[in-house]
């Protein structure tokens, strides 16, 4: 069953990979016209993200990449950026 969920009530939330990493938290929503295009996830202290990108803020997620929301937010490992940006790719095209 497909459940709705207010985008104000994404704000805040924890975001992790569909590895179990917790990756960040949902700063806000980027919408265009009537749909959601992507999501600003901040680094946040204790997540891989910030160990990542160091002294960067976050990152934009893309909502295609986003698996599921409810309680948490869950999005793919292509949405992790790496040091070799072709390995996670290979490894999600297989």
């Amino acid at each position: 069953m497909l459940k709705m969920k207010k985008i104000s009530e994404t704000y805040d939330m924890r975001v992790f990979t569909d590895n179990g990493e917790y990756f960040g938290d949902v700063e806000e929503s980027i919408l265009t016209t009537n749909k959601v295009f992507g999501w600003r996830v901040r680094a946040t202290k204790n997540s891989f993200l910030n160990k990542v990108l160091g002294s960067a803020k976050g990152v934009i997620v893309p909502h295609q990449l986003v698996k599921s929301i409810g309680d948490i937010m869950i999005i793919s490992k292509a949405a992790v950026p790496s040091y070799e940006g072709s390995e996670s790719k290979g490894k999600d095209e297989e």
